[in-house]
C-alpha cells in the first residue's frame, strides 16, 4: 500500500489535468486500443519532457482492449488482454465515490509514474472499481475498454470524467484546466457546472441554471472524430437511470441535444478552447457543429519513442538534443547517404526477422516493402490495394514489392473483420507471384518495428474521415517515405517527390485503386529500383521535413501557449 507521500512530489506544482478514456503508456499496459491511445500516451512523454505542471487521468482497464487471435482463414477472434497493476502502478490510499444507477460506486486512483526518454517523470491515475466495497457488477466497470453495451460505456464515462475530478481533488491537486481528450470525459464539465450555480433571480425559464462561463474557463476540447456517427451518444432514459438528478436532466438538453445526451456537443458547449488534430479537420468539425471556434493543433509523435535505436544513435551522434528539441532535425536533410541507409537497412532487417517469426512468411531486403497497419475499418479501405488483384500482380512482375499488414477490427465491427479475412484471402489467392503477410496482434512493440522497418508506408482512407493520423510520421522519423490519401496531416506533410507521394488529389471525393496503381508503377517503384541516391534523398528529405514539425514536443508547446496559460 502506498503512503501519502506518493503523490505529494506532484501535488504542490500540478496545475493541468489530461483525460483520456485510453493512454498508451508501455507496451505491457493494456490501457489503450489505437491512435487515441497513442496519441495521449506520446502527450504525456512530452509533458514530462517540458516539465508541464500535468497529471493524467484514464481508466485503468484490466482486461485490457482485446487481444487479436487471427486463424488460417482470417477469422478474428477476440481475448481478454489482462495485465498486472501492481508490476506498474501503485494503489493510492484516497478513494472517492459516485453514484450510479443508485449504487454507491467506490474508485480507487493507481498511481504510475510515467519516466520519459530524457529522465523527466508525470503522473498518471488509473481509475479503478474492482473493490470489495462495490456491488460485483460495479466491480467490472473498468474492465474492458471499449467493451460492453451502451449502459457500459455510459458507466465508464461517469467514472472517468465525474470520478477521475472528485479523485484529483480527493488527492489534493489543484487543478485549474481539465484537457478532454475526445468527449468520452465530457461529464467532468457537467461535474463542474453543478457546483457553480447561478443566482435564482438570474435566471429566466429555460435557461442554463448554472455559470457556463466559469466551467469554460476550466476546460479545453481536443475533438478526434470527423463523421458525426463517431460521436457517442446516449438516451435520455439510461441517463437518467444511471445518474438520476446529478444534474437536472432539462438542464442537460440544453447543452448536449434535445434528442440523446450527445457528449462532443456538451464538451463543445462547455469548453472555452476547441482544436481539431489538423487543419482539415478543425475546417470538417467547423462544418459539422457550426457556431464554434474550433481551432487546428496538428498531431504529433514522441521521437525518442517511435525512432528505431539506429536511427536514434545517428541523431544522437548528429543532433544531440534532438530528443528535446526535435526543431534541430531540419538538418536532416545534410546527414551522410551512407549512414541513413545503413540504420534504415538494420531496421528492415529487423522486421523482416519478425516477419519471419510470426507468419513464416521470408522476406527479401533487397525488395521494397510496403506497409499498411492500422484499425481495420471501412473507411481505412483496408483492401484498396487488393482492388484488382491482376493489376497488382502485372506490377510486382516489373517492380517486385513486398507487403506487411496488420491492425485489430473493434469486436462489434462486423465489416472490418469481413475485411481481414477477405485480405486473407487475397493473400492466399497471391501466394507464389506476390509475397504479402498479416500479422496478428497490432500493438506498440509491433507498431514501432513497422513504421521503421518499411520502404513505404501506405495509407488509403476516405476523405475527410482521416482526422489526422499520427503513424505517418513515425514512418517518416524513420526515413520511411509516406504514399497516402491526401488527408489528415498528410495534408500539411505532402511534397510530392519530396517528402513522399500522393493517390489522388487534393478535393478528390475518393483517390481511386487505379490512383494508387498509377502511382505504384510510374512513380514508386521505379525510383527504389533505378535511382538509389534519389530515394535516400527523399528519405532525409522526410525526416528533415516532418520529424522536426510533426511531433509533441511542437504540439504541446501550442498546447501550452495557447490552451493551458493560466
Amino acid at each position: 500500500m502506498a503512503t501519502a507521500n506518493t503523490i505529494g512530489p506532484f501535488l504542490g506544482r500540478t496545475r493541468l489535468a489530461y483525460f483520456s478514456m485510453e493512454i498508451a503508456l508501455h507496451p505491457d499496459i493494456h490501457t489503450y486500443s489505437g491512435g487515441l491511445g497513442i496519441l495521449a500516451g506520446d502527450t504525456a512523454r512530452s509533458a514530462a519532457d517540458l516539465e508541464l505542471p500535468m497529471a493524467f487521468v484514464t481508466l485503468i482497464s484490466r482486461q485490457g482492449y482485446m487481444r487479436q487471435e487471427i486463424d488460417a482463414s482470417g477469422v478474428q477472434t477476440e481475448h481478454a488482454d489482462p495485465w498486472d497493476p501492481p508490476a506498474h502502478a501503485t494503489p493510492l490510499r484516497a478513494k472517492v465515490a459516485v453514484t450510479i444507477g443508485g449504487r454507491e460506486i467506490w474508485i480507487r486512483p493507481w498511481l504510475h509514474v510515467l519516466c520519459s526518454a530524457i529522465g523527466q517523470t508525470i503522473p498518471v491515475l488509473l481509475l479503478d472499481t474492482d473493490l470489495d466495497e462495490n456491488h460485483p457488477d460495479d466491480r467490472r466497470i473498468t474492465d474492458r475498454l471499449y467493451g460492453g453495451d451502451q449502459a457500459y460505456r455510459l458507466r465508464q464515462e461517469i467514472v472517468l470524467g465525474i470520478g477521475g475530478v472528485r479523485a484529483l481533488q480527493a488527492l489534493g491537486f489543484d487543478i485549474q484546466r481539465y484537457h478532454l481528450n475526445e468527449g468520452h470525459a465530457a461529464l467532468l464539465a457537467l461535474d463542474l457546472l453543478r457546483r457553480h450555480p447561478r443566482p435564482a433571480d438570474q435566471v429566466n425559464t429555460g435557461e442554463i441554471m448554472y455559470d457556463v462561463g466559469y466551467v469554460r474557463r476550466c476546460c479545453v476540447f481536443t475533438t478526434h472524430t470527423p463523421v458525426e456517427a463517431g460521436h457517442d451518444r446516449f438516451d435520455y432514459g439510461l441517463v437518467a437511470e444511471l445518474l438520476g438528478n446529478y444534474v437536472e436532466l432539462e438542464q442537460i438538453k440544453l447543452l448536449a441535444g434535445a434528442d440523446r445526451m450527445n457528449m462532443t456537443h456538451l464538451a463543445l458547449q462547455l469548453s472555452g478552447y476547441v482544436n481539431g488534430v489538423a487543419a482539415r479537420h478543425a475546417q470538417t468539425t467547423t462544418r459539422m457543429f457550426p457556431g464554434y471556434r474550433i481551432r487546428a493543433v496538428t498531431n504529433g509523435i514522441h521521437v525518442a519513442t517511435w525512432a528505431h535505436r539506429d536511427f536514434a544513435e545517428m541523431y544522437n551522434r548528429r543532433f544531440s538534443a534532438w530528443a528535446y528539441e526535435p526543431e534541430v532535425m531540419v538538418r536532416a536533410d545534410q546527414l551522410p547517404d551512407s549512414e541513413v541507409w545503413d540504420a534504415h537497412q538494420r531496421a528492415k532487417q529487423d522486421l523482416i526477422e519478425l516477419v519471419r517469426m510470426r507468419s513464416g512468411c521470408d522476406f527479401d531486403p533487397e525488395v521494397p516493402t510496403i506497409g499498411f497497419a492500422r484499425r481495420m475499418t471501412a473507411y481505412k479501405r483496408p483492401e484498396l490495394l487488393f482492388s484488382d488483384l491482376a493489376k497488382l500482380t502485372a506490377i510486382n512482375d516489373k517492380h517486385p514489392f513486398q507487403v506487411v499488414l496488420a491492425g485489430k477490427a473493434h469486436p462489434n465491427d462486423t465489416a472490418g473483420k469481413h475485411h481481414i479475412e477477405a485480405i486473407h484471402s487475397h493473400i492466399e489467392t497471391l501466394k507464389g507471384r506476390v509475397r504479402v503477410c498479416y500479422l496478428a496482434g497490432y500493438d506498440m512493440t509491433l507498431a514501432k518495428t513497422l513504421v521503421s522497418g518499411v520502404d513505404i508506408w501506405l495509407n488509403t482512407p476516405v476523405p475527410p474521415m482521416e482526422a489526422s493520423g499520427t503513424s505517418g510520421m513515425k514512418a517518416a522519423l524513420n526515413g520511411v517515405l509516406n504514399l497516402s490519401v491526401l488527408d489528415g496531416w498528410w495534408l500539411e506533410a505532402w511534397i510530392e517527390g519530396v517528402t513522399g507521394w500522393a493517390i489522388g488529389e487534393d478535393g478528390a471525393a475518393q483517390a481511386s485503386a487505379d490512383h494508387l496503381y498509377g502511382k505504384l508503377q510510374d512513380a514508386v517503384l521505379p525510383l527504389y529500383y533505378t535511382d538509389r541516391s534519389r530515394w535516400i534523398w527523399m528519405m532525409k528529405q522526410a525526416i528533415s521535413k516532418i520529424a522536426y514539425y510533426f511531433n509533441t514536443q511542437r504540439m504541446m508547446r501550442r498546447y501550452a501557449a495557447e490552451a493551458y496559460l493560466l
